[in-house]
């Protein structure tokens, strides 16, 4: 989340009479995250977020925001978006499609314990099941493809040793399919930012704007490289054995995802490098921007290669926190 677009108070103001939030009471721009503009907004009628899409166009987005709907009234915790006088999700303002969802309570956690993962994982593994019914779909737009478009802007510019990394990387993983892996709606993107808590209870989970169709354990293997994560890039066991047990309350691995476990993570830390190596070499103009650090990704892939075989998936402990 940042902020591209500014958004006077004058044109915030038209913009809610269209809901049914009461009158503006004050507003303000956020700085985390990176794709889209964000306004926090305070009304007579409640809290709310702002988002002004800069790069999804208003004919995709109305699959996203069906989509948190949807997995809202299905007992994810999640914004579900405002309806406009017309029962429409998407506007416009200033130019750009926009939404507004209701600001869910809690913050962001930096430093996860092990209960909070379980209560992350328990709830990814139930959006896994109930996904599996949403209607529509939604390839992954950050996928392989995009892997090999992006290498090639980034290559050029990188140290000799880096680009020797993201060589070979790309060439492991091309020596990898995942046919038969099971696939549903994934949030894709489900890092520290984008989840709330209150204390060690789970209040939201946001930002659904890279969800997509695509491999069930892919959306694992992301979440699990950031909350299970140690600051060196290794593995957290206690975090992630409290994860994996609490997402296999709702939904169990099979084999095949069991075999694909370190491909898997390799691939998760391979898609965040590339994007953070973007996002550092080619910047986006912005009144308030925030650009991750790509070396964060680079160590976990690091670690993840000089595992191997090593990063079985774990089995069951028998217990889940929370």
């Amino acid at each position: 989340m940042s902020v591209y677009t500014p958004v006077g108070r004058a044109q915030l103001e038209a913009f809610l009479r269209h809901y049914q939030v009461g009158e503006l009471v004050d507003f303000a721009g956020i700085s985390a995250g990176i794709e889209n503009t964000n306004y926090f907004v305070s009304t007579t009628g409640g809290e709310f977020v702002l988002t002004l899409f800069e790069a999804l166009s208003a004919e995709e987005l109305p699959w996203f925001l069906d989509l948190m709907a949807y997995l809202a009234e299905h007992g994810v915790p999640s914004a579900h978006p405002m309806p406009d006088e017309r029962g429409r999700y998407l506007r416009t303002l200033e130019g750009k499609p926009a939404a507004l969802v209701r600001r869910l309570p809690g913050h962001n956690v930096e430093d996860p314990n092990p209960v909070q993962c379980a209560e992350l994982g328990r709830a990814l593994g139930h959006m896994h099941v109930v996904g599996q019914d949403f209607p529509g779909r939604r390839d992954n737009p950050r996928g392989p493809h995009w892997w090999a478009e992006t290498a090639a802007k980034v290559l050029p510019r990188l140290a000799p040793d880096e680009a020797r990394l993201l060589e070979a990387e790309l060439a492991f993983q091309r020596r990898h399919a995942h046919d038969t892996l099971p696939r549903g709606v994934i949030h894709a993107d489900l890092f520290r930012d984008n989840a709330l808590f209150t204390g060690d209870r789970l209040t939201g989970i946001i930002d659904f704007y890279y969800a997509c169709n695509d491999v069930l354990l892919y959306d694992v293997a992301v979440t699990v490289n950031d909350w299970c994560t140690t600051g060196s890039g290794e593995l957290d066991p206690p975090r992630l054995a409290a994860f994996l047990d609490a997402y296999r309350e709702a939904r169990a691995f099979t084999p095949a995802e069991h075999d694909a476990w370190p491909v898997m993570l390799r691939a998760a830390a391979l898609r965040f490098w590339l994007s953070r190596l973007q996002d550092k070499l080619f910047p986006r103009e912005g009144e308030l921007t925030h650009i991750k650090d790509p070396d964060v990704f680079r160590r976990i892939l690091e670690c993840r290669i000089a595992a191997g075989e090593r990063l079985k998936l774990p089995q069951s402990s028998g217990k889940a926190c929370g």
